[in-house]
């Protein structure tokens, strides 16, 4: 029976320094050779990880969390945020004098010439502050934004944008995405497109964003340096990132 895993980026195939582990190459090489189908499934936008994907020589993801999902190069499903709402949201956001990146597969373009939270957020994710664009997501499709405020701010948002929903990925930024997207919702899109059983789905992941995929498919592995929620849900918790996690999370599944 074909089998497919799922691979999260930063955490996950990333280390913390956003190096690839030798382990983990050879860990998906390996697991290629044996006729498993390989994909990612990230938050990123797609033009945040090509030197990656041609590394492991992987054209099949779920990005934006789910809303933005390609199999073999092909787009097969996209669900972008609501554009109304987003020019509301821009309002408020304006108005709490809490800056946005928003993003399209291509690029990402920010409401403000420079913030200090955006530079650090970005700068975790080695990428450089973007330019600035308030009418950005005016005539193009948005599948996600990053809101830049502190812990517990965003929670306006939340009351007043039901639309939307909100994933903490650092001190100073948030995930918004169409309500209910997710990268299990991705998934769910990709395995129905290949036929694949849900017993044979398996996904690796390590954050917040991870919670409703580890869930979802059939076999959830949450890495050693995962939040606890993560390792909650997962069926297995397997090693840290940079201790071979992926390898040995691959080898307890017996995939290689």
């Amino acid at each position: 029976m074909k089998k497919i895993v799922f691979f999260d980026i930063d955490g996950t195939l990333l280390d913390h320094e956003k190096k690839l582990p030798s382990s983990t190459k050879k860990a998906i090489q390996t697991l290629k050779e044996n006729g498993v189908f390989v994909a990612i499934a990230t938050g990123r936008a797609p033009f945040m990880f090509p030197s990656l994907k041609k590394e492991l020589d992987i054209d099949s993801y779920v990005s934006f969390n789910g809303q933005y999902v390609v199999f073999e190069n092909e787009a097969i499903y996209k669900n972008p945020l609501n554009q109304s709402e987003l020019g509301r949201f821009l309002q408020d956001t304006a108005t709490n004098d809490h800056p946005l990146i928003f993003m399209n597969e291509v690029t990402m373009k920010s409401t403000t010439h420079f913030h200090p939270y955006i530079e650090t957020s970005m700068d975790s994710l080695l990428f450089p502050h973007p330019e600035e664009d308030k009418n950005f997501y005016v005539d193009k499709e948005i599948y996600q934004s990053l809101l830049f405020c502190k812990e517990g701010e965003e929670k306006f948002y939340f009351e007043n944008f039901p639309d939307f929903d909100f994933i903490r990925w650092h001190p100073y930024s948030v995930d918004v995405l169409p309500k209910g997207g997710s990268k299990a919702e991705g998934i769910k899109q990709m395995i129905d497109r290949l036929g694949f059983d849900l017993k044979d789905v398996y996904a690796f992941g390590d954050g917040l964003n991870d919670l409703e995929m580890l869930k979802a498919v059939g076999t959830g592995v949450a890495m050693g340096n995962g939040v606890p929620e993560a390792k909650a849900l997962a069926n297995f918790v397997t090693t840290d990132v940079s201790d071979d996690g992926i390898w040995n999370g691959l080898k307890e599944l017996k995939l290689i």
